[in-house]
């Protein structure tokens, strides 16, 4: 496939666990590839089997999972892959590394109330959580720090993901790392 876009960008979704950004990546993903444009989703559990022999998720293994993260989308958009991060990052420092490596990168906070994201709770990570089976869940047992100043704001209980993802597209457009369709 050729690819139309020569200046890679890299778009990282966060939010709580369930909030949206899985549906929300996969949207986006879609509406790009319908543009021509080829692009390398990065979900952080499909990664982290990949890259963790045994996750703990606690403080030190989140922040070097998220920092090989980061180094492959970093290294992705160098190539002109354009990549979309599917990724919780419950800290900003996360987040912050990816916008500081990556030169066209806009964030994207899905902002579910905790109780929808429990409600869904489509990996029963909330569920485990509350069992005593998983100890450090983003918005209940380790803190979630939403971005200070996000490039779009996605309402993830109650807005249509093709919609947000098209307002995505937009800021890309309007950021000048996508072409106008």
């Amino acid at each position: 496939m050729e690819r139309k876009s020569t200046n890679a960008f890299a778009v990282w979704i966060t939010g709580l666990p369930a909030s949206g950004k899985s549906t929300l990546a996969t949207s986006l993903e879609a509406q790009l590839r319908q543009r021509g444009i080829d692009v390398a989703p990065l979900e952080s559990d499909t990664l982290r089997e990949k890259l963790t022999e045994h996750p703990r998720y606690d403080e030190e293994e989140r922040d070097n999972f998220y920092k090989q993260m980061t180094y492959m989308g970093a290294l992705l958009t160098q190539h002109g892959v354009p990549v979309i991060f599917d990724a919780t990052a419950n800290r900003r420092i996360y987040r912050d590394r990816a916008r500081q490596m990556i030169p066209q990168f806009v964030e994207v906070y899905v902002d579910s109330p905790l109780e929808t994201c429990v409600a869904r709770d489509p990996k029963g990570i909330y569920r485990r959580a509350r069992e005593g089976k998983l100890t450090s869940v983003p918005g209940i047992q380790a803190d979630y720090e939403p971005p200070y100043a996000p490039d779009v704001v996605v309402h993830g209980d109650r807005e249509d993901a093709n919609v947000a993802a098209r307002r995505v597209v937009m800021k890309l457009e309007e950021l000048g790392y996508l072409e106008t369709g």
